[in-house]
């Protein structure tokens, strides 16, 4: 009985002494994958090319890199400058865009510049920005600390009417955030309140 017993034990502990060691061995070689994978996603994300890319939205864009660290990035026949650290993502055959913000996060460039001028025209209720109007568009670094984000800022002169009488022409700024799109900021002079702006026919 005694020997029995001993054999039952001895072939239980080698049994989970083994099992302890095949799951350790698991764990490693999984801690090693992850950590390859991880390193390799790091690798991925370089300096912007110059040239056309597809965006992940299946949108055509261009990106000319200037001097000074500044970039010109143009869809759909708008364009927008960006004095600012900027890296790519490729993920299959779509390119992703980062933007190194002063609080040492990225900033995923969503939005091209075509969709936030129309999201910014559309909220002024004006058709175009072109030259005529004074229309430029510049890709920045809003917000403070924390709440730092990426924003395109349009910036446009406008017609209005002072107390519906007197014709003067108003610099209105707009700020569109660049990851989703949405107007986050309209800044008018201080006498805008006293001022009509007649939409565009």
């Amino acid at each position: 009985m005694n020997k029995k017993f001993t054999f039952i034990f001895a072939f239980v502990l080698v049994f989970s002494i083994c099992f302890v060691f095949a799951a350790e061995g698991e764990q490693n070689v999984i801690g090693i994958g992850s950590g390859q994978g991880d390193q390799i996603q790091a690798q991925e994300r370089v300096q912007v090319q110059d040239g056309e890319h597809l965006g992940e939205n299946g949108q055509m864009f261009q990106i000319q890199t200037q001097a000074n660290n500044q970039y010109r990035l143009e869809a759909g026949n708008i364009s927008a400058e960006c004095e600012c650290q900027m890296t790519q993502e490729k993920i299959q055959n779509k390119t992703q865009l980062y933007a190194q913000l002063s609080n040492g996060k990225q900033a995923e460039i969503k939005v091209m510049p075509d969709v936030a001028a129309d999201r910014a025209l559309e909220r002024l209720r004006l058709k175009v920005c072109s030259e005529d109007n004074n229309c430029t568009i510049e890709l920045k670094e809003v917000g403070k600390n924390e709440k730092v984000q990426m924003a395109y800022e349009m910036q446009i002169q406008r017609h209005s009417k002072i107390l519906g009488i007197f014709q003067k022409k108003m610099q209105v700024k707009t700020q569109v955030n660049a990851e989703n799109g949405e107007v986050i900021r309209v800044k008018k002079p201080w006498w805008a309140f006293l001022a009509t702006e007649p939409s565009e026919e």
